[in-house]
């Protein structure tokens, strides 16, 4: 079996949230930092945008007048609204097995573990195969709407919204999962251009994406979810997940990257 550090890190603000999983990526360069499996929340409500999304898409008065905050992410693809989910990052070298070869095959091998979770809460999920990749782009805003290769199923809706980054240092891939609450909610703070184009939206999302709550018929908790991620991850990946905390050097550097970059308008509203 193969030692990856596994975090659980308490709820945080989005840009303390991003800046922890970059600065986990940059300690792989720098210091040879095991593997890593994050598991994490938000709080409060965060919109991300992916990292090349414009800004456009984003309706700042309706955000703001939720008191919800918004945050870019490293990795690509669309909007997604972070509140009422589990998020998990596995930060890996280059040279894990896991995560090596092209971003389908390592988006294929982390699909099978983030499925077995979902099948230990009785989850029937499904593997779907599609023609674009994860991180793909479009004119939709929406990261739930957009089908994505080896996307994760339920009653052939989407439940896992996933993107990955690849630098120098390493593989950094997140991912969402709903737990319970109104999908919809994210579209009342995007940019349309009048409320019928909104509905419209709103019904579309609901026709192609779902929570756990709705597929499964009750209210699955953060804490019961992560336990599944972590026994499915150890078991199809083979791993020994070894619980850890920060070390004092990436909390550091996350409190920089979260003063001068994720939490900087310059970043987050280019």
């Amino acid at each position: 079996m193969n030692i990856w550090r596994l975090l659980i890190t308490p709820p945080a603000r989005g840009a303390w949230n991003m800046a922890v999983d970059e600065s986990i990526l940059e300690s792989m360069g720098r210091d040879g930092a095991l593997p890593t499996l994050r598991l994490y929340a938000w709080e409060p409500a965060c919109l991300s945008l992916g990292y090349a999304q414009p800004i456009a898409d984003v309706d700042i008065s309706r955000l703001q007048a939720r008191g919800w905050e918004m945050v870019r992410r490293p990795t690509g693809g669309r909007a997604v609204l972070h509140t009422d989910e589990l998020t998990y990052s596995v930060i890996a070298p280059l040279s894990e097995p896991r995560v090596a070869g092209t971003v389908l095959e390592s988006y294929r091998r982390l699909a099978q573990a983030l499925v077995q979770a979902l099948n230990l809460l009785s989850l029937p999920v499904q593997v779907k195969e599609s023609s674009s990749a994860p991180n793909a782009k479009g004119a939709n805003p929406v990261c739930f709407e957009v089908p994505s290769t080896y996307e994760i199923t339920v009653d052939g809706k989407k439940l896992v919204g996933s993107a990955q980054a690849r630098r120098k240092e390493g593989v950094l891939q997140h991912g969402s999962l709903p737990l319970y609450g109104d999908l919809t909610r994210i579209i009342q703070v995007l940019s349309f251009p009048d409320e019928a184009s909104r509905s419209h939206a709103a019904a579309r999302l609901l026709s192609r994406a779902t929570t756990v709550e709705t597929a499964l018929g009750r209210k699955v908790a953060w804490d019961e979810a992560a336990a599944a991620y972590i026994t499915a991850f150890k078991g199809v990946l083979d791993l020994d997940l070894q619980p850890s905390d920060l070390t004092a050097d990436e909390i550091k550097r996350s409190e920089e990257l979260e003063r001068t970059k994720y939490g900087h308008p310059a970043f987050t509203e280019r």
